[in-house]
């Protein structure tokens, strides 16, 4: 068994989760507040992997989705997730006096701060990633009339005779913006561009790839929802190589079993113990038993 020299949870997703718990903690000391949990929410999933979802929860910190959001938050820590959140729902929380506890992502923070900088400038702010992501849909929220777009030809169907600034959702592969922000350029020329790609991304790949080119076998680590790991996933079949993609340690397939050498990576939601664990039964020879 080798793992990959850069694997698991970026910067971002530490410190969500430590302020996440620090916050809770903090909370439940709180003089004039109930000592039953929760002691503070999360707007959303913290992070994209269900059993550290799951842990959070055992210790306080308890998701809640944004048609959730009442008077129960009135008072309430809740925690914003590294993804962020548009202002309009920033501004529903604290409405509802929700007492609002930013873990969002230093490097979100700066696409947010970018795409309302060329909104104010008269920009038609593009954004490449999956619209139907959190850190998209909080980086849109800033630049009213912002177009996402996830591919090139979708790129080449924008007509504007104004300026144009294209923004990349920290996560996507850097081959995957290149071609949107060829495509946009061939028809905008004078098309700003902002490099917001997250180098603990490309890091985890590349690690991956020189992984690959010392093992038989692949077995990635991570929440079935979240599109880091996906990618990690389809990045290790891309390179020719069989990979498994797990959630625990239970979940290696007896096949996995027959590879002499297997490599370990994992997405940047992965909890490390949760790592360890599939390393362990890699190296016993067999998955433990589901409970």
């Amino acid at each position: 068994m080798k793992r990959a020299a850069v694997l698991g949870r970026c910067m971002g997703v530490r410190r969500a989760v430590e302020l996440a718990l620090a916050t809770a903690a903090a909370e439940s000391q709180r003089e004039g507040r109930p000592r039953a949990a929760p002691f503070a929410y999360t707007l959303g999933p913290l992070i994209h992997n269900p059993q550290a979802v799951a842990e959070l929860a055992e210790r306080g910190v308890v998701a809640i989705s944004e048609t959730e959001l009442d008077e129960r938050v009135s008072g309430m820590a809740v925690v914003i997730r590294a993804h962020g959140v548009p202002p309009a729902l920033r501004a529903r929380l604290e409405s509802l006096g929700a007492h609002i506890v930013d873990a969002t992502c230093p490097r979100v923070l700066a696409s947010q701060r970018r795409a309302r900088d060329f909104a104010e400038r008269g920009y038609l702010v593009v954004i490449a990633g999956d619209r139907d992501h959190g850190e998209v849909a909080g980086i849109a929220g800033y630049a009213p009339g912002a177009i996402v777009v996830g591919t090139p030809e979708e790129a080449a169907e924008i007509t504007t005779s104004g300026p144009i600034a294209l923004i990349a959702q920290t996560t996507i592969k850097d081959e995957e913006y290149a071609a949107i922000r060829a495509s946009l350029a061939r028809r905008h020329p004078q098309l700003e561009t902002v490099d917001s790609i997250c180098p603990a991304t490309e890091e985890r790949r590349r690690a991956l790839a020189e992984l690959v080119r010392e093992c038989d076998a692949v077995v990635v680590v991570g929440g079935r929802n979240s599109a880091n790991t996906a990618r990690l996933h389809s990045t290790a079949l891309s390179l020719g190589k069989p990979a498994y993609l797990v959630e625990t340690a239970s979940e290696l397939p007896t096949s996995v079993f027959a590879f002499s050498r297997v490599g370990v990576t994992a997405g940047a939601s992965t909890p490390d113990e949760l790592v360890a664990e599939v390393e362990a039964a890699l190296r016993a020879g067999t998955a433990p038993r589901r409970v």
